[in-house]
């Protein structure tokens, strides 16, 4: 359905199944990371600054969480269900990290659908792509667009 100029709603609540899933790979490069880091100014020297990480755990620079949480509430607003729908909860962990110039693929899978808060749970994995390393999972629950 579209709505306006360029406006579409995303799959209803009746029109999402258990199953349907979608896959997204991206690539985090310095514009994604300066740009959290000016909308948030979270100024963490582990996310920007190498001399910083390099005397960490870490090593080098990693990408902060909450831009791969950003990674992941985009393409359910995006796409499945898509636009008009809404994040009610995130249960996320992050057992893995993801360093700067590192390709994330995530799959995001609708496991339950509720018909008392007509809200769909949305499995999410989200691997380095590179290595297979688990870097994120767990659950979201939305509400699609009525």
């Amino acid at each position: 359905m579209l709505l306006g100029k360029n406006n579409r709603i995303g799959k209803t609540f009746d029109e999402v199944a258990v199953g349907d899933s979608i896959q997204i790979t991206e690539k985090i490069e310095d514009q994604q990371l300066l740009l959290y880091l000016g909308l948030t100014n979270d100024n963490n020297p582990l996310f920007i600054q190498h001399d910083y990480a390099s005397q960490t755990e870490f090593e080098r620079p990693i990408v902060p969480t909450v831009l791969l949480n950003g990674i992941i509430t985009s393409t359910i607003s995006k796409y499945l269900p898509g636009p008009g729908s809404r994040i009610m909860e995130l249960a996320l962990q992050f057992p893995g990290v993801l360093y700067h110039y590192e390709t994330i693929h995530i799959v995001l899978n609708v496991i339950d659908k509720r018909e008392s808060i007509r809200g769909i749970m949305i499995h999410v994995e989200g691997r380095n792509l590179s290595t297979d390393e688990l870097i994120v999972t767990g659950t979201v629950i939305a509400t699609p667009p009525k």
